[in-house]
């Protein structure tokens, strides 16, 4: 027997079966008459959103970092929760030394100590010009009048000769020279009391601004105690036990765990999909939780685009910080269109054949597809809504026109 017909009888057995098996899949003859339906998953078209995504990756980190600036210069006395430590709220982070403040706060009291004994001195003084300037301006008062009496004395005499025109003259310049005076004086002590109004003004500003620094000293001294303002993990510590801090140094970095942002990267092949505001998904535990981007980093690194995606629950129970989540950037969407749950039963092109429940029978149909969406398909033709269809593999009874649902 020959090589050639040796290989022609092998093949007739594979040949054989493998067309039973097209048979028993593609004739409806083999097809089984009637399904159970428990054993299958079905779903209704409905009116919703389509969508299509691009899938990245990202991180989990708070939302918001929490600054602590150095409340004075001092030194770093004691560190009580070293950088990567989770502190609760007002828990005790680390200790800077009091003495340089409490130095501060001691100088500060004795200079107000000397402005308000400047300033009760000024009133002293002030009420003491006055009485001076008030016994001037009376003095001139009666030598005017003293003035005008004897004008009057002058002119009687003058009439009948008793004295000298030149001296009677002499007289009535002494009076308008003396109101002139008079006038004068009540100037200038207008202008001294202003003075001394403002002298007081002044001190009793400078020690309001002081009384306000002390105020702030001893709350700052208050402050050498720091605490976390809420709950966190301490990120890092500019600072050593023993080391000089100065005022308003950066002294903690503190995350805040009351909410969460993601930080995201993408290939940079999608960076046409990449525009802030576009909406995101990321999938916690096989939740989808929606996001939308936020800042886009201008520089590609590694292929990659990094940005930042702010979630709609922020606070969700199952965020944890550097928690690894998938992303499903949304690149098309469509809303308010026919549509129905994507499922094994249902092909991958525009067009599928598919079984729609009628009463007791599922009824083989054609249908068209217009968006092929992440979760659901956008339904063109061929179904209504409201008609629920077998959305599981139905490779098993394909070919028959209709067939019988048991236990529905």
């Amino acid at each position: 027997m020959s090589i050639r017909r040796i290989l022609l009888i092998s093949l007739i057995p594979v040949v054989i079966i493998a067309t039973g098996y097209i048979a028993f899949k593609k004739l409806t003859l083999f097809a089984p008459p009637s399904i159970d339906l428990r054993n299958y998953r079905t779903a209704e078209v409905d009116i919703g959103t389509v969508f299509t995504i691009v899938e990245a990756e990202g991180v989990v980190e708070p939302e918001n970092e929490v600054l602590l600036l150095c409340p004075a210069s001092s030194i770093i006395k004691q560190i009580v929760k070293v950088p990567g430590s989770h502190v609760d709220a007002y828990q005790t982070i680390l200790r800077l030394d009091p003495k340089p403040i409490q130095d501060e706060i001691a100088s500060i009291e004795d200079q107000l100590e000397v402005k308000r004994n400047n300033l009760h001195r000024n009133r002293l003084t002030a009420r003491s010009t006055r009485l001076d300037l008030d016994y001037n301006v009376e003095m001139k008062k009666l030598r005017i009048a003293s003035l005008k009496s004897e004008v009057v004395d002058q002119e009687e005499l003058l009439e009948v000769g008793g004295i000298s025109p030149a001296k009677f003259e002499k007289t009535k310049q002494e009076l308008t020279l003396a109101e002139k005076e008079l006038e004068m004086i009540l100037s200038k002590n207008s202008i001294r009391l202003k003075q001394l109004e403002a002298e007081e003004k002044g001190l009793k500003l400078q020690i309001g601004i002081q009384e306000k620094d002390l105020e702030t000293k001893k709350e700052n001294l208050s402050r050498t105690t720091v605490r976390a303002p809420s709950a966190g993990i301490i990120m890092s510590i500019n600072g050593k036990e023993g080391e000089k801090v100065n005022k308003d140094q950066l002294l903690i970095r503190l995350s805040d765990l009351t909410s969460f942002k993601i930080n995201g990267s993408v290939a940079d092949e999608h960076a046409a999909v990449m525009k802030t505001g576009n909406t995101v998904f990321a999938v916690v535990d096989r939740e989808k939780l929606v996001g939308q981007i936020g800042n886009i980093s201008p520089e590609v690194q590694g292929n990659k685009i990094s940005f930042d995606v702010y979630l709609e629950q922020s606070n969700h129970s199952k965020l944890l910080s550097n928690m690894a989540v998938p992303l499903l950037i949304v690149r098309r969407m469509k809303e308010d269109v026919p549509r129905i749950e994507n499922g094994d039963g249902i092909s991958k092109g525009r067009r599928s054949e598919i079984y729609v429940i009628e009463g007791n029978k599922a009824v083989r149909r054609e249908i068209n597809f217009g968006m092929r969406g992440l979760d659901h398909s956008e339904i063109s033709s061929g179904i209504q809504v409201g008609d629920r269809i077998i959305i599981s593999d139905i490779a098993a009874f394909r070919g028959r026109p209709e067939i019988d649902i048991i236990n529905q």
